[in-house]
Formats: structure tokens, C-alpha cells, sequence
């Protein structure tokens, strides 16, 4: 186990960061999906609303290494072969993005239309009597407060993604599980390499819930 930390310890930490970039990347293109389709399943449009059940229905119906391969080869091969007149190539970088974004979104989109939907709708009527349109509404008076339910739920979705991330090493992105792959064929230790990328996660996803719970435990004592 020394003989890995110290001669691909640092390859290790490398990956790591690259998983941590991927999951935010993910995160961030994610919350703007779960932003646009979780305020159209709370409009009062049926189509809107159906729509976004069938974003929602569709990824989460997908298992994501499915998702992956048609992000990575079936998106430039349709664009490139059946439509024609492209010249499309995603790297593991954009697909992997793409695929974490549009798979957290669907979740996001529930979250935030579960903390829309958490707070009382006398305040979208008041705010409507006083003459805000319904987007001015939404945006200075439900979603200021929906956010304080929501933060933990975001904080446990990008712990979700962080860990969906192992599943990009099919399409070969070097994150962590795929750097682990390299170093487990250089150097035959499989227990002691998967331990460490083991303790790896568990180090950080253990943060990462602590500060979930923390900014929980504080949001709730500022109600």
C-alpha cells in the first residue's frame, strides 16, 4: 500500500480532482435544468407541467451508462452519419458534463419543485395582489425562500453525483475509478489499491455530509 501512495499517490489525487471538477461542472449545469423544468412543473400551463413530467420520467427511466454511451457515441453519430453535414466529437470532459447534468437535473428538478411547492401559497398571492407578475414573484419572494429547504437536498444530490461520476470511467474519462484501473494493472495490488480510492470517496463524501448537516442544523435554527 506505501508503494502505491507514494509512487501514484499524487496520480491518485490528480483524478481525484478531475471527479470533483466533473460533479461540479455536473451540479451547475444541473441546477439551471432543475430550475427551468422544475418552475414548469409548478406553472399553471398543463403543458409545461408535461413536459417536464416526461424530462423527468425519461432520465430518470435511463440508466446512466446507458445515458453515457448515447451522450459519447450516439450524439456525433446521429449529428455526423444520419443527419449529416456535421463534424462532431465530444470529449470524455463534455460528455461525462452533459451526462451528469442532464441526470442531476431530472432529480434537481424535483427538489426545487418540492421547495417551490414548500412554501405556503399565500405568499404568491400576496405578492400578486401587490402587483408583481407571476415571474417577479417567483424570483423575489418563493424562490428566496424555497432555497432554505432546498440547500441540503442540493448538498446530498452532489454527493449522489460525485459518487454517479465512477460510472464516466466507461467512456474514459480519467476521474478516479479509471485512474484506479491503470494502477491496479501497473502494480497487481487490487486490494490495496481499491482501499485507498475506497478511503478516498469516504474522506471526502463524509465532508461533504457533515456540511450538509451543518448548514441543515443552522438553516433550521434561523427559521
Amino acid at each position: 500500500m506505501l508503494r502505491i501512495i507514494t509512487g501514484y499517490g499524487g496520480l491518485l489525487l490528480s483524478a481525484m480532482g478531475r471527479t470533483l471538477l466533473l460533479a461540479l461542472l455536473g451540479l451547475f449545469f444541473a441546477c439551471i435544468i432543475g430550475l427551468f423544468f422544475g418552475i414548469m412543473s409548478v406553472v399553471h400551463s398543463r403543458v409545461c407541467n408535461i413536459i417536464s413530467q416526461i424530462f423527468v420520467d425519461v432520465i430518470r427511466g435511463v440508466p446512466m451508462i446507458v445515458l453515457a454511451f448515447f451522450i459519447y457515441f450516439g450524439v456525433p453519430y446521429l449529428f455526423n452519419t444520419i443527419i449529416g453535414g456535421f463534424s462532431v466529437t465530444l470529449t470524455a470532459l463534455q460528455a461525462g458534463t452533459v451526462c451528469l447534468a442532464l441526470n442531476c437535473g431530472a432529480y434537481m428538478s424535483e427538489i426545487i419543485r418540492a421547495g417551490i411547492q414548500s412554501v405556503d401559497i399565500g405568499q404568491m398571492e400576496a405578492a400578486r395582489s401587490l402587483g408583481l407578475t407571476y415571474a417577479m414573484a417567483m424570483r423575489r419572494v418563493i424562490l428566496p425562500q424555497a432555497i432554505r429547504t432546498m440547500i441540503p437536498s442540493i448538498i446530498n444530490q452532489f454527493i449522489i453525483t460525485l459518487k454517479d461520476t465512477s460510472i464516466l470511467s466507461v467512456i474514459g474519462f480519467p476521474e478516479l475509478v479509471n485512474t484506479a484501473k491503470n494502477v491496479q494493472a501497473n502494480t497487481f495490488m487490487s486490494f490495496q489499491t481499491w482501499a485507498i480510492v475506497g478511503v478516498m470517496y469516504l474522506i471526502v463524501i463524509t465532508i461533504l455530509s457533515r456540511s450538509a448537516k451543518m448548514m441543515e442544523r443552522r438553516l433550521n435554527a434561523g427559521r
